[in-house]
């Protein structure tokens, strides 16, 4: 049974990304600025999440398929993907205190996942981009 989040998604080959964080958070921007490098829009906003062969896959509720917003300029229809494996959580609403945090890991329906807090710098977008074609070292 899918569990709906308030988040977005993002892929990139194989690779998933959900964006968690309250209402203004940036997650549509973020998702708007990974597109622009190359992901695959899922969802936005609305995020239905199913646990499948051990695993946590996303997608968007029908009604929201396609459909991404930008503020100040309204929804946008997009190219998108029907579902990804989520590999990364990202959680806008924690900042990250840390140069060099430690692995941090959030349970999705009883799925473990790696999570990663928002950086204070501007390289965000770059970070997460390189870390879903890679992954994290140590």
């Amino acid at each position: 049974m899918p569990e709906t989040l308030h988040a977005s998604c993002v892929a990139l080959a194989d690779r998933g990304l959900l964006i968690l964080g309250r209402s203004g958070a940036g997650k549509s921007a973020l998702a708007l600025n990974l597109m622009a490098l190359g992901c695959d829009l899922v969802a936005d906003d609305r995020t239905e999440v199913t646990a499948r062969d051990g695993a946590l896959f996303a997608r968007a509720p029908d009604p929201l398929k396609g459909l991404v917003e930008a503020r100040g300029i309204g929804l946008l229809r997009a190219p998108h993907r029907e579902e990804a494996q989520v590999t990364l959580v990202i959680d806008l609403d924690q900042p990250e205190p840390d140069r060099l945090p430690p692995l941090r890991h959030i349970t999705v329906l009883g799925i473990p996942l790696p999570l990663v807090f928002r950086p204070s710098h501007d390289h965000l977008n770059a970070a997460i981009l390189c870390y879903l074609k890679g992954s994290r070292f140590a």
